[in-house]
């Protein structure tokens, strides 16, 4: 270990220039070996890479840039003047992925347990200026114990500038957090306020307070997986957008994801020449939809029939399965994809799916991604859970996120789109610049049987034979209601189109709208129901 041998303000070696350089090289030698080989076995034996390497695996070979190698912190508590490692347990810098430029961080557990101090802390702020000043993403790779006890308030501190500095650069740059071991107490907010979260089955951790201090207050027994392991965070509590088997595929997702992705809000999401034909006729879309209305289907299947080359990078893929949500691209442009899940609770909304479905929306809007939403909706989840959940309140940030959004939008009804969730996804009526539907949507305030239970109740009671009346009448309902016509005769659709057709007709509509430029009344910010 090469700590001890640079204490602050040494020099670097003889005064001859042969010294000065010599000693340089041995104190780059030391800020790139903090830690012990001893420290470094066992960040391999938990099954994590060092922080260097992570910061290698995620860049392009030979563009990572590092800046302030050499900070050392300036506590005397606890005998804390008595180790001052090169760069005080942080990587800080900026590279290319892609070719396009990206600032990072990336936390080294190895030293101080990845304890956030006054100087880790600067750095950080230093490199998330550095990107919101040039317009470049940061990523942010967290592998820390959490705030430096050491250093008290100071590291308290330190936290708050750096959630400061994220909310300054939300909707201004993209904000990328990766969890690659522990993220505890305050440390978890920053990971929070950014865009999306990637975590590693096994190693990834995030919560407010660990399960020995549960334990202790409330009694309850739980393990770190469960409590704020991959699997909890994105199939369970919806904090976390991706999960991956390891390091090596999380950092490979990170750059998949930024592939989508503009450099900063003033900026298009990068154009890739499209190897599918823009003219293709998809036939698998002219018998994806069953006879039966009330047979699910996957929406996923409709969504990579109509996209280039059936990519679909789903976000999170395992929280709030009723709704879909992710990146594509559609004639080389990328896109945000929003679409009900009819495998899944039929594809009602319900509080996680809105929610889910509203971040997600605001943030391609926010990223100038055109938006390309599939509607297959019975309405709303019923239920005393939702409404005493606040389903009235969560429903309604979809709402105000689609009706918020400036991006180009383009809506295909591809079966349901019944009640105030046919308003809510992304309709004619909240601002949609494109909206289609396939000949079997059905655009109605609610489905058949329990229209008809309402309206011809008295009717029903009435008759002869009640059931035969109740099938007549449902028969009728449908004939008038489970068609698009009605709402094309309208113009709230602009086309009932073949499925076939889908892919070409919006890469056509795509091309039409992409340029518009609409103009919001001025408003220092709106007043979304969070």
């Amino acid at each position: 270990m090469l700590e001890s041998s640079f204490m602050q303000g040494e020099r670097l070696g003889e005064e001859s220039t042969a010294g000065k350089l010599a000693g340089l090289g041995r104190l780059r030698e030391a800020a790139a070996h903090p830690s012990s080989e001893e420290a470094v076995r066992r960040q391999r034996e938990r099954g994590k890479l060092t922080a260097r390497e992570r910061i290698e695996l995620l860049l392009d070979p030979g563009t990572f840039v590092e800046l302030d190698r050499y900070r050392v912190h300036r506590s005397h508590n606890f005998g804390m003047d008595a180790r001052k490692p090169l760069g005080d347990g942080v990587i800080t810098g900026y590279g290319e992925i892609d070719g396009r430029r990206v600032c990072v961080f990336s936390q080294d557990f190895k030293v101080f347990g990845g304890s956030l101090g006054e100087v880790f802390a600067q750095k950080i702020c230093k490199v998330m200026d550095l990107a919101l000043s040039t317009g470049c993403p940061i990523v942010g790779i967290n592998d820390s114990g959490g705030a430096r006890i050491q250093e008290g308030v100071l590291s308290l501190a330190g936290y708050a500038e750096i959630f400061h500095r994220n909310v300054r650069a939300s909707g201004v740059v993209p904000q990328i957090s990766v969890i690659l071991g522990p993220c505890a107490g305050g440390a978890v907010y920053s990971p929070a306020i950014t865009d999306f979260i990637f975590m590693v089955e096994g190693t990834s951790h995030m919560f407010i307070t660990g399960p020995d201090v549960i334990r202790a207050v409330t009694g309850e027994e739980v393990s770190f997986e469960e409590l704020g392991g991959a699997a909890t965070h994105n199939a369970r509590s919806g904090v976390a957008h991706f999960s991956a088997p390891d390091e090596e595929s999380c950092l490979s997702d990170v750059r998949y994801l930024l592939s989508f992705l503009p450099e900063n809000n003033l900026e298009s999401p990068p154009y890739f020449e499209p190897a599918d034909d823009p003219e293709r006729m998809e036939e698998g879309l002219a018998t994806l939809i069953p006879d039966s209305p009330q047979r699910p289907y996957d929406m996923r299947e409709a969504i990579r029939m109509v996209v280039d080359g059936g990519e679909f990078f789903e976000v999170q893929e395992a929280w709030a399965q009723n709704l879909v949500v992710g990146f594509a691209r559609l004639g080389g442009h990328a896109v945000g994809v929003v679409g009900n899940q009819p495998a899944v609770l039929a594809g009602t909304l319900d509080i996680d799916a809105s929610v889910k479905g509203a971040r997600f929306v605001r943030f391609c809007d926010a990223f100038n991604i055109p938006l390309l939403t599939f509607v297959d909706v019975p309405g709303f989840m019923p239920g005393t859970d939702q409404e005493w959940g606040g389903i009235i309140r969560h429903g309604a940030k979809l709402l105000y996120a689609f009706s918020e959004a400036t991006v180009p939008k383009m809506t295909v009804i591809t079966r349901k789109a019944y009640g105030g969730a046919y308003d809510v996804m992304n309709s004619k009526h909240i601002g949609a610049d494109v909206n289609v539907a396939w000949p079997t949507g059905e655009i109605a305030v609610m489905g058949a049987p329990a229209a008809v239970n309402i309206i011809f109740r008295r009717e029903i009671a009435e008759a002869e034979d009640p059931e035969a009346k109740r099938r007549e009448l449902i028969s009728s309902y449908e004939k008038q209601f489970n068609n698009p016509m009605v709402a094309a005769e309208m113009g709230y659709l602009d086309d009932i189109i073949d499925p076939r057709e889908t892919r070409p007709y919006l890469i056509r509509a795509l091309s039409m709208v992409e340029s518009k430029r609409p103009e919001r009344p001025p408003r220092k910010h709106g007043n979304i129901p969070l």
